[in-house]
């Protein structure tokens, strides 16, 4: 019988992803076919390409939360609709994407995330055009290759007023045990704090998206989302990417939690030199630590009542 339920789900999760799937090989399609108008009207491109995401993102977002029965509570403070900002946050798994598009579904911003990406998505036939057509940034991790890449994003940003999230997992991998034995043998090393769930935040990357934005007018924010998860017990625990497409009543019946926080910090509050942006990040993941703590403990207690 499990074996048979299993396949249930499975054939189930199919029938859900595959129109989906095929929806996003005609949306990259439309995507390339709009690069050799960038040049012509940019503004037209940028638009026409946040809408046919947002249908993407948006239907993905339905599988999940609609079809699968995903419940994704959120606290913190309230996005103001339409607002352009620098967003960072925590990296558990595939499913934080979902949790940092219920924000922006919220804010009305959904098809203006633009996530930094690897950059050798840009190879990918049809996928990494759209991305590039997307404005989407497509990095190496190193900063001084990745200079005109971001160079261009900015800019665009900055003169073309482009309204968007730019979004940056700040630990720049996956939370892992792993990980995070790694992480305190650096802080050790150096004397740093090390934040509790969390891996230490890389700083320059922070750094450089921040000190190029906050030249442009309407980017008037830095947003920090906390994600965190629990299963049966078992924190910051996330379903697979599969599950997440597939599995019925992931909340109610599987028993996954699902929550993010939100803070907003007017960008005009945040430092204006380098090196206290970088202590700035380090301390707000001294912060997100504490929350997630916290979090965890709040939730081992509902268990056990």
């Amino acid at each position: 019988m499990a074996q048979l339920g299993a396949l249930q789900t499975h054939l189930r999760g199919v029938a859900l992803t595959v129109p989906w799937v095929l929806y996003l090989l005609l949306a990259d399609i439309a995507l390339s076919l709009l690069l050799p108008l960038k040049l012509i009207s940019p503004h037209l491109v940028y638009d026409t390409s946040s809408l046919i995401a947002q249908s993407v993102w948006a239907w993905i977002q339905a599988i999940f939360t609609r079809f699968n029965g995903a419940r994704i509570s959120i606290s913190g403070d309230v996005l103001p609709p339409d607002e352009s900002a620098v967003v960072v946050a925590n990296h558990v798994a595939w499913a934080d994407f979902y949790l940092i598009q219920a924000l922006a579904q919220r804010s009305g911003m959904l098809g203006r995330c633009r996530y930094f990406a690897k950059a050798q998505l840009r190879l990918v036939p049809f996928l990494g055009w759209g991305l590039w057509a997307m404005e989407m940034p497509l990095v190496s991790r190193n900063w001084l290759k990745d200079k005109t890449e971001l160079d261009h994003v900015f800019s665009n940003v900055v003169q073309r007023a482009f309204p968007t999230w730019l979004i940056s997992f700040s630990e720049g991998t996956r939370f892992s045990q792993r990980k995070y034995e790694e992480s305190l043998a650096f802080c050790k090393t150096g004397n740093r704090r090390q934040p509790s769930h969390l891996l230490y935040p890389r700083t320059k990357g922070f750094i450089t998206t921040v000190q190029h934005l906050r030249k442009a007018s309407h980017v008037k924010a830095v947003y920090d989302f906390t994600i965190a998860y629990q299963h049966r017990g078992a924190f910051q625990r996330a379903p697979s990417m599969w599950q997440t497409l597939s599995a019925p009543g992931i909340s109610c019946q599987d028993g996954y939690k699902f929550h993010v926080r939100a803070r907003r910090f007017p960008i005009e509050t945040l430092p204006a030199k380098d090196e206290e942006l970088a202590t700035w990040l380090e301390q707000l993941w001294i912060d997100k630590g504490e929350w997630l703590e916290m979090q965890r403990r709040e939730w081992a207690l509902d268990g056990q009542m």
